[in-house]
């Protein structure tokens, strides 16, 4: 073999080139198609990414340049800067009631958030026992966020709101006088809490049950032969098995409960005295019923960055429970 094919054959194996002649060929050519199909996913998806910054972004421009001013609805007002910011947090005729509806919406989404979860982990692990009727007990039990808000709220009225309503009647029959759960301020947010949890546990119940079926029963047999207890099964592998997942639920309910507008405005108005009136209720109230905007959206603006804050601290929970 001449010296001349030596050196040619070891050319090519640097090159990444075979004996035959054929080998590593079309390395530009494949990052050209790359190149190729990235920019056809971007064309395709520009359209849509557009629409969706013009639906979503504009308006909270929009709302964030009215939060800066001390216009109406019709009228934008004057450059007013931080002082509708301002006025709510610290110094303002607003600020008592921010911070009396800051108190009841913590309340509100604890009791909602915890409460529901609660109730729907006791379901979950209920409904993975062998009981009978399981799957008509399971639709039953999803009722309650089924039906429509407006309904259940109306349910709910008829059974507290008026003296001869059935709760109120029954409290009386009991000696415990008359009752009005809507008219007394802390019976008020009581009733609304419950409300909430009645009308939210059966989402935590579905997200606790699809946890609960990813963990492998083997885990549980083996903890049985190292004579682990029921209560320490729980504490020590259902819990941490279904972190994530609990994690996630509780990201969404947090979201759920302080922007939930109708369940309060349909229950109780807010009142009495605006004792049940949220953040968003009272957003709400500003804007469209005293007609000043910028304090109105100043607050939906707060009450969003601590959605975002909350959200953050119980995303970096999630990619803990991911890594461990």
């Amino acid at each position: 073999m001449s010296t001349s094919s030596i050196a040619d054959r070891m050319g090519r194996a640097k090159r990444g080139v075979g004996v035959s002649g054929t080998g590593r060929q079309g390395g530009p050519r494949k990052n050209k198609s790359l190149r190729a199909k990235t920019w056809t996913y971007i064309i395709f998806t520009a359209p849509a990414l557009i629409l969706l910054l013009l639906i979503n972004l504009y308006p909270v421009i929009y709302a964030a340049y009215q939060s800066l001013r001390n216009g109406t609805l019709i009228d934008a007002g004057d450059f007013v800067g931080f002082a509708n910011y301002v006025n709510t947090l610290v110094a303002g005729n607003m600020t008592p009631a921010f911070w009396q509806a800051a108190l009841f919406t913590l309340i509100f989404t604890l009791v909602g958030v915890f409460g529901s979860w609660a109730v729907g982990l006791v379901l979950a692990l209920l409904l993975r026992t062998r009981i009978p009727a399981r799957g008509l007990f399971k639709v039953l039990l999803l009722l309650p966020w089924i039906v429509p808000v407006v309904v259940s709220a109306f349910s709910w009225n008829w059974l507290v709101a008026t003296p001869q309503s059935p709760f109120p009647m029954l409290a009386q029959a009991l000696g415990l006088g008359n009752v009005l759960f809507l008219a007394d301020p802390t019976l008020a947010k009581v009733t609304v809490c419950v409300f909430k949890v009645w009308i939210s546990f059966p989402f935590m119940m579905m997200m606790m049950s699809s946890a609960l079926a990813a963990v492998d029963n083997n885990v549980y047999e083996a903890a049985k032969v190292d004579g682990a207890g029921s209560w320490q099964v729980f504490r020590e592998i259902t819990l941490p098995l279904i972190s994530r997942s609990t994690y996630i639920s509780w990201i969404l309910m947090t979201i759920f409960c302080v922007n939930d507008f109708p369940t309060i405005f349909l229950l109780t108005g807010g009142g009495p005295v605006g004792s049940t009136t949220s953040l968003v209720v009272l957003a709400y109230r500003t804007v469209f019923q005293d007609f000043q905007v910028g304090p109105g959206v100043a607050i939906a603006f707060m009450t969003t960055v601590v959605l975002i804050v909350v959200s953050v601290v119980l995303y970096r929970q999630i990619r803990k429970a991911s890594i461990e």
